[in-house]
């Protein structure tokens, strides 16, 4: 699934394609359950006409903000991808949106397991407000992340995968922040300790940073991988420290990299980088 650094490298893509400003003429949907709201037929009837003023994120939401109104989110889930394509190029059987952006260019939702969904808003807060705060956030301080954290009885990696907690992060980068801040990620938030919790506020930017600055992260080549909008992998996955790196030695002390699961979610620890205190 496609996290922070994955979604906000396809909103850099999008917005050095020079999509602002352009008119969407035409949409059609070939799967109806891809819109979310409001029904297929209102969406490809409200969505035509619209011209796109800014392409944002928020959490892992891609968002087009839409002149004369209107907002369209995009939530890509496990498998959805983007393709900013030629109309005459053939449509997949996996493409169950298209927007076509003049008579030159096709905006395409892709998405294999058909989780994705795409929200036609007039509203922003309903969804967005439900997200917690954004880590790379100036606002995102190691004084709110304590508050936080104090009253806090679930284990680490589910808290930290919980959106209304933090948004942006999943597996892959909640495992690794949690590497390098020394922290197991079956410990009762509560417990952490100021140096634990100051630690973990260095290491949540640290790897998500890392992971933008290396166009996001593709592991393998499953239907879940990421590709940019141009279809270009990205290349963070040479830089993880632990995730997906079970029984290699651990980068900092050479210790075999374990997997675990925690919360039903596959995870990567250093048992002793990491005690289960």
């Amino acid at each position: 699934m496609p996290e922070l650094p994955e979604v906000q490298t396809l909103v850099n893509d999008l917005n050095a394609a020079g999509l602002v400003g352009k008119r969407i003429s035409a949409a059609r949907v070939y799967w109806p359950r891809s819109i979310a709201q409001p029904s297929h037929r209102a969406f490809c009837e409200c969505i035509r006409t619209k011209t796109i003023q800014a392409i944002w994120r928020r959490g892992k939401f891609i968002v087009f903000d839409l002149s004369p109104d209107n907002h369209l989110l995009i939530h890509l889930r496990m498998t959805g991808r983007l393709h900013l394509v030629a109309p005459k190029l053939k449509r997949s059987k996996h493409e169950h949106v298209i927007l076509n952006l003049g008579k030159r260019l096709h905006l395409r939702f892709h998405d294999t397991r058909k989780f994705g969904r795409m929200f036609l808003v007039n509203d922003l807060e309903p969804i967005l407000n439900r997200l917690g705060p954004e880590p790379l956030a100036t606002s995102f301080t190691a004084k709110m992340l304590i508050e936080r954290l104090q009253s806090r009885k679930r284990l680490m990696k589910p808290l930290l995968l919980d959106q209304t907690f933090i948004a942006g992060l999943g597996n892959i980068y909640v495992d690794e922040a949690l590497w390098e801040a020394r922290i197991h990620p079956c410990r009762i938030a509560s417990s952490l300790s100021r140096i634990e919790t100051k630690a973990l506020h260095r290491a949540i930017p640290k790897v998500l940073n890392r992971g933008l600055k290396n166009l996001g992260t593709s592991l393998g080549t499953g239907k879940s991988n990421f590709y940019s909008v141009a279809r270009h992998r990205g290349r963070n996955q040479d830089q993880l420290k632990v995730f997906r790196r079970a029984d290699l030695p651990c980068p900092r002390c050479k210790t075999r990299v374990e997997r675990i699961i925690v919360g039903q979610r596959s995870t990567h620890i250093c048992s002793r980088c990491q005690p289960a205190i």
